[in-house]
């Protein structure tokens, strides 16, 4: 009896002098860098429309800057054409000064945008031919 006792204590001795292995920390987060400051004015909304129904939705926006945004979605459940069809456009100010307008159409057949000239002063002059 004494040796089962001996052995018991023996085992909860190693047992208990092994040393538990810490996972190693983990090296702390990065701090989140800082916004980048803002080139011009702060820009706000101006017009903001929303209208959402069961089967078909509408929602247009503005902004201070020009930029905006239209698109009206409505559920087709006929059998050739049952989905989603989405119109839709938006324009704005590309950083080099030209005004950009996108219309576009989302379907069965996918989406299909179209670009055009939203302001005609903007766009650039054709080339002149050459003599």
């Amino acid at each position: 009896m004494m040796k089962i006792t001996l052995f018991a204590l023996a085992a909860l001795a190693v047992a208990c002098a092994q040393e538990t292995a810490e996972p190693a920390a983990a090296a702390a987060p990065a701090a989140p860098a800082a916004p980048a400051a803002a080139a011009g004015p702060a820009v706000e909304i101006v017009k903001q429309v929303e209208d959402v129904d069961v089967d078909k939705y509408n929602f247009e926006f503005e902004t201070s800057d020009g930029t905006s945004r239209q698109e009206t979605g409505e559920y087709k459940n006929d059998t050739e054409q049952q989905g989603l069809v989405v119109r839709g456009s938006y324009k704005y100010v590309a950083p080099d000064g030209q005004h950009i307008a996108v219309t576009y159409l989302a379907d069965k057949n996918g989406y299909q945008p179209s670009e055009n000239a939203a302001d005609e002063a903007n766009a650039p002059a054709a080339a002149a031919p050459q003599a």
